[in-house]
């Protein structure tokens, strides 16, 4: 699904340039379950958001799906990231201005889905959640685990091939936080790929590889014992 070629992240400073990724080789197959760990400034956000398409590489090469993503305009770029992907944000980046409806209806608006099946989709997700009390609520009036949960299920509603987390329970309580990964263990034995940013060892046991960061490099990839 997923191949990188010595990917390079780095920005033009007055001293030169200050990388934050260095030379990253890697291949992730579909229905795999990824974790990325290391310490504050590794670079795993940042590699997170390039895998997302939402952010370029400096050098080197990413094919997804055999696409040439390295090649792709920020337009194509988009198209696929829509197309295939499910994003939780660190931040959780909800539309401000939309309902926690609104917000999870919109992945749904890229696909060719009616009015009527884009309700149902909706609908069943929010009882998923156990959040359909907060569906005609806006972002600012939600608690920040709130907004987490809704911001977990956008990524899931469109059921996206692949899912990028960014430390997905991180303000969540710690029941809340093993369901959501349950949930991801759940779609991943369906055949949803995922990739996690996590600082948690228990949420780093979930998946079936982990990645270690340090400044920007890979420094091990290791099995991890997955979880049930």
């Amino acid at each position: 699904m997923i191949r990188l070629n010595n990917l390079e992240k780095y920005y033009e400073t007055q001293a030169g340039k200050t990388f934050v990724l260095r030379r990253i080789n890697a291949e992730i197959k579909e229905g795999e379950f990824i974790t990325v760990m290391g310490p504050s400034g590794a670079g795993k956000s940042t590699l997170l958001a390039i895998l997302g398409m939402l952010d370029s590489a400096s050098n080197g090469e990413y094919f997804f799906h055999d696409h040439p993503v390295h090649k792709m305009s920020p337009k194509d770029r988009n198209k696929l990231h829509k197309q295939y992907i499910g994003f939780v944000f660190q931040q959780y980046h909800l539309l401000d201005n939309l309902t926690v409806y609104e917000n999870l209806e919109i992945p749904l608006s890229y696909r060719d889905m009616k009015k009527g099946d884009r309700e149902s989709v909706v609908c069943d997700v929010l009882d998923r959640f156990q959040i359909v009390g907060k569906k005609d609520l806006y972002p600012s009036q939600l608690s920040g685990g709130q907004q987490q949960l809704v911001a977990v299920a956008r990524a899931m509603v469109a059921k996206p091939r692949l899912i990028l987390a960014d430390e997905p329970t991180g303000n969540l309580h710690s029941s809340q936080g093993k369901e959501i990964m349950e949930m991801f263990k759940n779609l991943n034995d369906n055949g949803t790929t995922i990739i996690q940013v996590t600082h948690s060892e228990v949420n780093a046991q979930y998946s079936d590889r982990i990645i270690q960061l340090f400044d920007g490099w890979i420094v091990d990839a290791q099995q991890a014992s997955a979880a049930r």
